[in-house]
């Protein structure tokens, strides 16, 4: 008998389940929280871009939440949570919205908060506008648009132009999302792993870029977007404690845009050579540790 695989018959045993889930539901889109451990501080994982859902923090969770409270969540457009059609609802002030309800739903006052890539906008904004409820936050490979330089390979394609063949970068484009979805995943998720034995990592990557859809991931980028000068604006707000941790071979977000937000934060930069877009899967023990020393520097 055929079996229909679903999102949690295809999962991997894990090493941590959480404690307590649970879903907050704002202007009828719903979204899927965790929590783990218990105790002080929490930590707050926010959710990247929602080509990946909140899985990719599985290697983190397990042992942070060893020695302090954590809680994920599904961004909307991947994973538990709903996939709104709208790009309004894709606005990166939702998601900071998403995470305060999470916060409020898991009796969590404050939170060190950690952001991958796009997720580092998100902890940006909370950092800034809700200074009372983040404690510190980490940025992992962030995605900043107020500094730093651009990469070249990102700026050859035009993402709304319609080509007559599509490779390396030029895949990253409307036209394909729509018509060849699967084989833009495993061209980005790649791009994401420039060390060598990633195989797993990619495996994993893409196995959560194709719980969502090319619909979904169009919407995002016609989302409204932080320009530069919202940017540099949010960072000229932070007043809590920064680490910016990010890979020097990164080929998804340079490593200047890193070390300009550090620098706009007065905040540290730690710089992992050798590492691409992804230190904290690919990294995992490293990144887990120099987390767990900011958490300690702040008690």
């Amino acid at each position: 008998m055929a079996v229909e695989l679903t999102t949690q018959t295809r999962e991997q045993t894990r090493a941590r389940y959480p404690d307590d889930s649970g879903y907050v539901e704002r202007d009828d889109v719903r979204v899927h929280y965790e929590v783990y451990g218990s105790g002080e501080p929490t930590v707050l994982l926010l959710p990247t871009w929602c080509l990946f859902h909140s899985r990719h923090w599985k290697l983190q969770i397990p042992y942070l939440s060893r020695h302090s409270r954590v809680v994920t969540f599904d961004p909307r457009g991947n994973g538990k949570s709903d996939r709104p059609r709208d790009p309004k609802a894709y606005d990166e002030r939702e998601y900071a919205a998403d995470a305060l309800a999470v916060m409020d739903a898991t009796a969590t006052e404050q939170a060190i908060v950690v952001g991958f890539s796009m997720g580092g906008q998100r902890g940006l904004i909370l950092a800034a506008e809700h200074p009372e409820r983040v404690a510190g936050a980490v940025f992992i490979g962030p995605s900043f648009p107020g500094g730093g330089e651009a990469l070249a390979a990102r700026m050859e394609f035009d993402f709304d132009l319609e080509y007559e063949t599509y490779e390396g970068w030029a895949k990253h484009n409307r036209h394909y999302w729509l018509s060849e979805y699967a084989d833009w995943v495993a061209f980005f998720v790649g791009e994401m792993f420039p060390e060598s034995h990633s195989t797993k990592p990619i495996e994993d990557g893409i196995g959560w870029g194709l719980e969502t859809d090319g619909e979904v991931l169009v919407s995002t980028y016609d989302a409204p977007e932080l320009t530069p000068e919202d940017a540099r604006t949010l960072t000229s707000r932070v007043r809590c404690p920064v680490l910016v941790i990010h890979g020097g071979q990164d080929a998804q977000s340079s490593v200047t845009r890193g070390a300009a937000l550090a620098d706009q934060t007065g905040g540290e930069l730690v710089v992992l050579e050798g590492s691409g877009h992804a230190a904290h899967i690919r990294h995992p023990v490293k990144v887990s540790l120099l987390i767990r020393e900011f958490l300690d520097s702040l008690a």
